[in-house]
């Protein structure tokens, strides 16, 4: 498995990651902890290191699972997870103030709350679940993440980013306090590359890039016939003719592509490795044969040069999240 520096640490990090929101079941239907957890035997097998979580993934059953794991396997993983919002809100509200979502208490409470699901005495990489640049100037988050990095709970600290908001966090990269930003990054949302990308990398900030198949569009599944179990929030995410536009645009973005990739996943997963400021892609994984896939795919390395410029035509300005 490529390995890549994070951050301006002498840590490096797994160019594929493992998101790890579905084996929390909240919102996925079908997970099963059994399952789950063979996967992520698998992915450290196969010399995946990077583990992202967050304490509302199932209430904390996620981070529960992922630090199980870790124990059996023996392995010292770079765990990540993230703090909710106190409001519960996502994405943060232009209104919400830093009392209301993230108190420098509920900074310090949640990230023991996570600390005892894993079962682990520190934290590798910290993320607010959500952010308003607004909060930049404030300083209780500061106080907050300097007690937890001196106390020596928590390593390093990130931000994942609003969904489709890729600039709400620079002004507070600015402050010298974040590691990383979490940010959707894929075929259709390519904005990033047009100033966060050049930000993180003049400021040796990593970038973990989420949503690397737009939940499932961009692996080619998605059509009008495809259907969810009752209860998964891709009903919602791909609701009235979403499935449509989406089979329409694959089979664009599959025309340019198949004469260098094999399936679309694999399309997706090289489209995003091949931009050199991303540090780790973290796609969501239940399932041992979609994880091998996903290996094989990283493993063919970048795309050309001219098939990343004729990508650049797909570029998708829409928020299914809404």
């Amino acid at each position: 498995m490529n390995m890549k520096k994070f951050g301006n640490s002498n840590e490096t990090v797994s160019l594929l990651g493992m998101g790890c929101w579905g084996i929390g079941k909240m919102m996925w239907i079908g997970a099963d902890d059994k399952e789950s957890k063979k996967v992520l035997h698998k992915a450290i097998e196969q010399g995946i290191n990077f583990f992202d979580t967050a304490l509302v993934y199932g209430n904390g059953h996620s981070e529960s699972l992922v630090g199980e794991v870790e124990k059996e396997s023996a392995k010292k993983l770079f765990i990540a997870s993230k703090i909710p919002s106190m409001k519960n809100e996502w994405p943060a509200s232009n209104n919400s103030t830093l009392k209301e979502s993230f108190p420098k208490n509920y900074i310090i409470e949640k990230t023991e709350e996570s600390l005892r699901n894993l079962k682990r005495d520190y934290i590798n990489l910290m993320q607010f679940h959500v952010w308003n640049d607004k909060w930049a100037d404030n300083d209780d988050w500061k106080e907050a993440i300097e007690k937890l990095k001196n106390d020596g709970k928590v390593l390093f600290w990130g931000i994942s980013m609003n969904d489709h908001q890729p600039t709400n966090g620079i002004e507070t990269g600015k402050t010298g306090l974040i590691n990383s930003f979490q940010v959707i990054f894929n075929i259709f949302e390519q904005r990033p590359m047009d100033c966060l990308f050049p930000f993180c990398k003049e400021n040796e900030i990593s970038i973990i890039a989420r949503v690397p198949f737009d939940e499932g569009a961009l692996t080619g599944n998605i059509d009008p016939s495809t259907q969810f179990p009752a209860g998964d929030f891709r009903n919602e995410y791909f609701k009235d003719k979403r499935k449509i536009d989406v089979k329409l645009r694959v089979d664009k973005i599959w025309n340019d592509v198949k004469s260098e990739t094999a399936s679309m996943a694999e399309a997706a997963l090289r489209f995003i490795i091949s931009h050199d400021a991303v540090t780790s892609v973290i796609p969501g994984v239940r399932k041992e044969k979609n994880l091998m896939a996903n290996i094989a795919g990283i493993k063919k390395g970048n795309l050309s040069p001219k098939l990343l410029e004729e990508l650049k035509v797909h570029k998708w300005d829409k928020n299914f999240y809404e």
